[in-house]
């Protein structure tokens, strides 16, 4: 479990945000994130707020502490590390008691103030940024919300994609059944896709292609190929019946039918190139997993 429980001993009736900082010797802003967050309770299992007195001799604290499966970062940098991620791994926990994420990884490898700059979805594979400390983390942010980076995905469509397409649909929530799932509309947001045909397999009727999306949004590359009438193999919610995706989604489809439903085991999307420019640094880095896409395709 990423999430344990650790004991300490408190002085009592000290503020908590200053026992932290001076007897614990926790960083400002990381004790503060955990307290906020309802990560300390007293002796009687209570929540303690930052600025609460300490009510007890001994305080608990639940931590993020990451383990690992053997996944090691791709590239290192002093302030930064760019992870290849593989596909079937989320990226984050989205509760307390799942199992293991890649940010475990980025836990034991860098420490508590390691963190991701951007997601994938956990079935995409592929290139990660994660900054190591707090600085960079929020300027290597501010740099995909302001857009000032490059990349690209490896995909593996259904059908015959001939010529190089721009994709220029909105997009929204589809606002049914499946809460994930987006659809392409008029009133949606602006979303822009360039799709590059790489080579066709006549055989299996697929296309290597490469995808450039000029727009973050969700599922975007996903949707849009869709909406094309080319959805990527393997893709668990595009393409298939709303029961199917529920289930794939609740985590109740098995393997074997999955593959039935999607003719694949895998969603076959993978982010495969960054291009950035980080304190006068221009770094483009490619991911060294994308022989797979290769093997497979042909």
């Amino acid at each position: 479990m990423p999430f344990i429980l650790k004991k300490y001993q408190a002085i009592k009736d000290k503020k908590l945000s200053l026992f932290l900082l001076q007897d614990l010797k926790i960083d400002h802003r990381l004790a503060q994130r955990i307290a906020s967050k309802g990560r300390i309770f007293d002796e009687e299992m209570n929540t303690i707020a930052p600025s609460d007195n300490i009510p007890t001799d001994y305080i608990y604290m639940a931590v993020f502490e990451g383990i690992t499966r053997g996944l090691k970062p791709l590239l290192e940098f002093e302030d930064f590390a760019i992870f290849d991620k593989p596909t079937h791994l989320m990226v984050h926990p989205i509760s307390k008691s799942t199992p293991y994420s890649l940010l475990d990884e980025i836990r034991f490898h860098f420490g508590e103030n390691a963190n991701l700059i951007h997601r994938i979805d956990a079935e995409t594979s592929g290139l990660i940024i994660v900054g190591k400390n707090k600085k960079s983390e929020i300027e290597l942010k501010e740099m995909f919300q302001d857009k000032k980076y490059h990349k690209s995905y490896l995909a593996i469509v259904q059908g015959q994609i001939k010529e190089e397409l721009q994709i220029d649909k909105g997009l929204d929530r589809e606002g049914l059944l499946i809460g994930v799932r987006m659809k392409v509309c008029e009133e949606g947001k602006e979303s822009v896709t360039v799709i590059k045909p790489i080579s066709y397999n006549k055989e299996k009727n697929i296309t290597l292609i490469e995808a450039l999306p000029l727009t973050g949004r969700q599922h975007q590359i996903r949707v849009h190929l869709y909406s094309e009438g080319h959805r990527i193999l393997g893709d668990p919610i595009y393409g298939v019946d709303d029961e199917n995706a529920e289930n794939y989604l609740n985590k109740t489809l098995s393997d074997e039918d999955r593959f039935a439903v999607t003719n694949s085991h895998r969603l076959w999307l993978h982010a495969n190139y960054l291009e950035f420019t980080y304190k006068e640094v221009t770094y483009k880095v490619y991911s060294k997993n994308k022989d797979i896409f290769n093997e497979f395709y042909n």
